[in-house]
This record gives structure tokens, C-alpha cells and sequence, in this order.
């Protein structure tokens, strides 16, 4: 039975961010149970275990509020003022620039709360007294579509990178294979390419690939490596002649589905062999050291948990760092600094994959804008990370323990859902001047001219589900949302990157205004556009404020959906809603569909809808329903502009149920937009958004 929640553990809740009471997906009023604010206190650091703890946690945020003890970084907007807390005013003051000259100084009178912030954006440094504060100083509004020039209603193509071909790919794609792809798609008139998240996976165990339970944030795959991108197609040639991997490179190839261990250990092993033969090229090595320099502690940090993973893992102690010996859970150990000694050369191996990962990345931006895409990749930042992978390991203390992202029940999942994944403490992002989510920041804009922020309203707040409860048995944990929109926009000016927020689901209207305030774009989805009535809502009616696209990797294809596979595939899964024939309701869906795509001129003959079977004029009046909206960009997943039926991903099912993120595309990449459907969608979508 639950301990009865007293006034006092409201009380300290309230204060550290966590949701006491909250409201449900339907509007109903819910409160959080004593003992799960309990763990969730504990896990911020923030002990409440008895009625002495309470007092003490609230002691400690007491120091906090009043600035007893000083924050590492302050945000503010460029030309307001700096929010001084009570023990920080009365002191002296000196702001300092990038370039270490002084913009102000002198004392602050004790009844005076705020400090001009300067008229630049940029980060500056916050001199009170003795204190040194980062002060991050961010435009009025994110990086956008108007700041690019020439940019007019641009458009673009998603893609999942693993599932791109190309000749001797062994199979699975990378990044020459997504070259290719931004060029293709340039061709046909596309600004934008974005992909599925490139973050850092676990080299020693590659049956874990789903692209959204990274093992950091920080780093790349570097599955997507092209070995011949940095040693030429003779000595790859020559790798695999000595290894006897021709035949199995060329089995993999010719699958439909990516076998993902299979193709991860050939892959390895060529690029095993050619660090070899490039280690004793002297220039390689000094470029590779001054990367790895440049990069310094946090790429050690992930090349050592590389190798240790891989270790333990291969002397049965698989799974997280939880599992490792004690000694080993802690990144700065004596111990963990002497296997890196005694196993320079591996960990070497992982620093360099990072290197060429970063050389791959960045020479399929080069290439994108080169083609004439104006604003290139966009990349795709996670909402959180596996708990037992690098991230978590290399900043522990800006991780969050014990508890896992998720969401409360819904409309489109009555049980609730545990993603498996942590993320930042709000506290620990505070203690550590939020370190960790600006190099996340840094690192998902590094080679890209956008990003698109996985769940967004994680920046306001976070459904946190204690380890071993169900998801129904979580609580809302509160994040700092103006400092952190703050940095995002100030990150994407000085990357001239626009941002994008997946902010689909159960999202307050308020937030969304947040966001379209501070210059990030939401998304709008077609099958979600609709009015009260079920049907379709024309194309003006589309928010201006949001990227629009047919459909997204989680959803149908247009051609799957029109066809009825996903109904097959719900069924079939079990996901589909026993009382509702859904048969019958699609053949509803598809009257209302098509009658809105009649009205928006994007199709014709109202009375006559297609077959289910007949895809091809669907889709083109799809697309081009979608690219009529006032939206300042317009997205096409890569399956809906070829009139794929399969979706990357089925929400729900595991991935022997449901072949999860591992489709591969039907045709090389170079030539994928060559038929006639890709031709009619993409002429479609170019003449649309030239035209309007």
C-alpha cells in the first residue's frame, strides 16, 4: 500500500520538477503515488525516504534557488536581461566575450535583480565576485527557412540509411550509399535529406540496431563506414580476398531484409584490416591524432567503453556497464585506465572508426549542398539512450538512474509505454552547465544543415517509469524548457541549421506555441489532419508553423495504407481493436481520403476512388496534397515517393514479429527514382511548391 503523500513530500516534489498532479490523455485529473515520487526524488538525487530526508532534499534546493550555490550556466536572450537569484545580487559583475574583451562591469545595487544581457548571441562569461557563470546569450528565434537564401518553399526526401544499396555493399547501407541518395535527390529537386539516427550503436553486440536506442548520442555508427571511402576499392578487394568474404558479401546483398549481425561482422572485419594497413601510413596517423586530440576526453571515454564491451561481452558479461565489475563502472578508475594501456590498440580502433564515421558524414553534407540541396542532411536526435551504453557510462552524473523514458497511457497505447532508454537529470544538465546537451547539440549539427529533435516535449517535460514498474506506475519529471529552447536556438544559428521537433501525440497547445515561437518547426502528418468529423482537412488549413510530410517511419505508407497492409499487419500483430472492423472503416477512410484530394485539385473524379490495389495515382495526389500546405517544408518519406507498401517500423511488435529497421530499398541508390511513380511523385511535389 502506498504511504499517504503529506504536504511536506508535495511540497519537495513541486520544487525539484516532478508532477504531483497531472492530467491524463482524456483530460482526467490523476495524482502520482507517494512511492513513486519516492524513487523518482531519489533518482534526481534528491532523497526522500523518510520525513528527515525530505527536509534535508528541500534544504539543498532552497541553496540552489536563492544561488548559495552558484549555476554553472545561465541563459538569457540576446539584448534582455540576466535573472539574477537573491544571493547573486548586490556583488560585482563583469561580463567577458569569446574574445576576452569586457563588455561590462560594476556593482549591482541590491534591489536590482537583472543584468543587461549583450546584443550579440553567443556564450560569454558571467564574472559575480569570484563566481564564474557560462552565460549563453541566444537569438530572438532558431535558425530558419527564411535565413537561408534562396530557399523558397524547398522540399525534401526521408530515408533510413541502413536500407540505401549499392553495388557491393555488402548489405546494409552507409554513407556512400546516402551520397549517392542526396545526389539522386537533388536531381529531381529536393533542398533537404533526412535520415534515420546515425548515433553510436554497440559495435560488440549488433543485433541491438534499432537506430532510436543508441548507445550515445554523442558518436556515429560506424557501421556506415564505406572502408573503400579511406583505402581505396583495391585494398578492400584485396581485405576480402583474404578473408574469403566475397561469397557472403554477395549473399548479404541480395537480401530483401538486412541480416544485421551478419553484415556487421563482415563489415568489422574489413575495416579491422584496413586500420591495420593504415596505421603505418605516417600522414593517416597525424591526421587521426589531431582528430583524436581535437575530440579529446569524451571520445576516449567512448572508444574505452567499446573496448571494454567488447571484453566483457566476450567473457560471458554481457548487456550494460551495470553488469561489470565494480571497479569498471566507474569511466576514471585506476582499472579502467590500465586496460586502456593494456589495450591501446583496440581502443585506438574505436577512436579511428569515429574519425572516419565523422569524415563520412560530413562528405555527404559537402556532397548534398554541392548538388544544389540548400539545406542538405537533417539529421535525427534520439529522445535518450540505452542506460547500459556509452553515454550513460562516460556522464554519469548528467544521467538520469533507476528510471526509463516512456509515455502514460493513451489512445494509442492503453497499458502506457517503457522505451528502455535514460536520458539527462534536470539537475544534473544544471550542475554540470548543461555540458552533456549542448555537445549533443554540437554533435547531431556537426555535419548537417538541420536536426530533427526526437519528442520534442522531453525539452518541458518526461513521463519517468522506475525500473521493474509498469508504465502505468510513472510520473512527469519537468525540464528547464526556456534555457534549454535557448540553447537550441543559439546551437542552430552558429551552425546555421534549421531545427525541427517531432511533437506528435498528446502535446499541450501551449507548448506547441513555445516551440513556434522560438523558430522550431513541429511536424504535421496527413493521416493526423483531420477534422471533427474524421475527414481529411484541406491543405491551407495546415499549420504554417510545421514541416508536413505523408507519413513518418512510426505510420503507413501511403501505398500501405491505401492497400490496407497495415490493417493486415495489426491484425496480425494483435495490435489491431477487436470491436472495430477495421476493414470496413478503411473503406470509409479512403472515400474521405480521396474526396479531400478531389477538393484540393490533386486528384479528380470524386465519385470514382481507385481500387485498394491501385497505388500510383494515390500516391501522387498524396504528395501533392501535401505539398499544396502553407508549410515552410514539406518532407516525403522515400517510401511514399517510390509507393512502397511496408513501413521501417512497426511500433509494438518485436522485432521477430515485425521485421523492424531492417527493409532494404528494392533498387540501388543511384537509380532508385528512376521509375515511374518516383518520377510522377517527385514532378508532383516540385511543380507544386515552385507553383504556390
Amino acid at each position: 500500500m502506498n504511504v499517504p503523500l503529506d504536504d511536506r513530500l508535495a511540497l519537495l516534489a513541486d520544487q525539484a520538477g516532478v508532477d504531483v498532479h497531472w492530467r491524463d490523455a482524456l483530460d482526467r485529473p490523476q495524482s502520482t503515488p507517494a512511492s513513486t515520487l519516492r524513487i523518482v526524488l531519489r533518482a534526481l538525487g534528491l532523497p526522500a525516504d523518510s520525513a528527515d530526508d525530505v527536509e534535508a532534499s528541500l534544504r539543498m534546493l532552497d541553496d540552489e534557488r536563492q544561488g548559495r550555490r552558484p549555476p554553472r550556466l545561465v541563459t538569457a536572450d540576446a539584448g534582455g536581461g540576466i535573472e539574477l537569484v537573491p544571493a547573486q545580487r548586490g556583488r560585482r559583475w563583469k561580463i567577458v566575450g569569446e574574445d576576452e574583451r569586457v563588455l561590462g562591469d560594476g556593482e549591482l545595487p541590491s534591489g536590482v535583480s537583472t543584468l543587461p544581457a549583450p546584443a550579440q548571441p553567443g556564450y560569454y562569461t558571467l564574472w559575480l565576485d569570484d563566481d564564474e557563470v557560462t552565460l549563453a546569450v541566444a537569438p530572438p528565434r532558431a535558425f530558419g527557412i527564411g535565413d537561408i537564401q534562396g530557399a523558397h518553399r524547398p522540399w525534401g526526401m526521408a530515408v533510413q540509411v541502413s536500407g540505401l544499396r549499392r553495388p557491393g555493399d555488402g548489405g546494409i547501407g552507409d554513407f556512400t550509399a546516402l551520397e549517392l541518395g542526396a545526389r539522386a535527390a537533388a536531381e529531381k529537386g529536393a533542398d533537404a535529406l533526412a535520415i534515420s539516427p546515425v548515433h553510436a550503436l554497440f559495435a560488440a553486440a549488433p543485433e541491438r540496431y534499432s537506430p532510436y536506442a543508441p548507445s550515445s548520442r554523442l558518436f556515429l555508427n560506424g557501421l556506415y563506414i564505406d572502408p573503400a571511402h579511406t583505402s581505396g576499392e583495391k585494398s578492400v578487394r584485396a581485405v576480402i580476398d583474404t578473408h574469403n568474404l566475397r561469397q557472403e558479401l554477395a549473399d548479404l546483398e541480395w537480401l530483401d531484409l538486412i541480416d544485421w549481425p551478419r553484415a556487421a561482422r563482415a563489415r568489422m572485419t574489413i575495416l579491422r584490416s584496413v586500420y591495420e594497413w593504415q596505421s603505418v601510413d605516417s600522414a593517416h596517423a597525424e591526421r587521426f591524432a589531431a582528430f583524436r586530440r581535437d575530440q579529446g576526453v569524451p571520445l576516449e571515454r567512448h572508444a574505452r567503453f567499446e573496448a571494454l564491451h567488447a571484453d566483457f561481452t566476450a567473457h560471458g558479461r554481457p548487456g550494460g556497464w551495470q553488469g561489470w565489475p565494480a571497479a569498471f563502472r566507474d569511466p576514471s578508475s585506476p582499472e579502467v585506465a590500465a586496460f586502456a594501456r593494456e589495450h591501446s590498440r583496440e581502443v585506438a580502433f574505436h577512436a579511428w572508426l569515429q574519425w572516419l564515421a565523422a569524415r563520412g558524414l560530413c562528405g555527404v553534407q559537402k556532397a548534398a549542398r554541392d548538388a544544389g540541396m540548400k539545406i542538405g542532411l537533417v539529421t535525427d536526435l534520439a529522445v535518450g539512450a540505452d542506460a547500459g551504453g556509452s553515454q550513460a557510462w562516460a556522464h554519469q552524473s548528467e544521467m538520469l538512474h533507476g528510471l526509463g523514458v516512456g509515455a502514460p497511457p493513451d489512445a494509442l497505447n492503453r497499458l502506457g509505454q517503457d522505451w528502455g532508454l535514460t536520458t539527462f537529470s534536470p539537475r544534473g544538465l544544471r550542475e554540470s552547465g548543461f555540458k552533456g546537451f549542448i555537445g549533443m547539440l554540437r554533435a547531431a549539427l556537426a555535419h548537417s544543415g538541420g536536426v530533427r529533435i526526437d519528442h520534442i516535449l522531453s525539452l518541458k517535460r518526461l513521463w519517468m517509469v522506475p525500473h521493474g514498474a509498469q508504465p502505468t506506475e510513472g510520473a512527469y519529471v519537468r525540464y528547464p524548457l526556456t534555457d534549454l529552447l535557448r540553447l537550441v536556438a543559439l546551437e542552430s544559428h552558429r551552425h546555421r541549421a534549421i531545427v525541427i521537433g517531432e511533437d506528435l501525440g498528446t502535446v499541450p497547445s501551449d507548448f506547441r506555441r513555445s516551440i513556434a515561437d522560438a523558430g522550431v518547426l513541429g511536424i504535421r502528418v496527413l493521416w493526423f489532419e483531420r477534422a471533427q468529423d474524421g475527414g481529411f482537412i484541406a491543405p491551407g488549413d495546415w499549420s504554417h508553423n510545421a514541416m508536413a510530410t505523408t507519413s513518418t517511419h512510426d505510420v503507413s505508407t501511403v501505398a500501405g495504407w491505401w492497400s490496407g497492409r497495415d490493417v493486415e499487419w495489426r491484425k496480425r500483430t494483435g495490435l489491431d481493436d477487436p470491436e472495430v472492423d477495421e476493414v470496413a472503416q478503411r473503406d470509409l477512410e479512403r472515400r474521405r481520403l480521396w474526396s479531400a484530394m478531389c477538393a484540393s485539385n490533386s486528384a479528380w473524379n470524386e465519385d470514382s476512388p481507385p481500387a485498394p490495389d491501385d497505388i500510383s495515382p494515390v500516391v501522387v495526389a498524396a504528395a501533392k496534397h501535401v505539398a499544396q500546405t502553407p508549410a515552410p517544408l514539406a518532407i516525403f518519406p522515400v517510401e511514399d515517393v517510390l509507393g512502397l507498401h511496408e513501413q521501417p517500423n512497426l511500433p509494438g511488435p518485436t522485432d521477430a514479429v515485425h521485421p523492424n529497421w531492417r527493409r532494404r530499398m528494392p533498387d540501388t541508390t543511384s537509380r532508385l527514382f528512376d521509375g515511374k511513380i518516383a518520377h510522377a511523385v517527385c514532378a508532383a511535389i516540385d511543380q507544386t511548391r515552385n507553383r504556390t
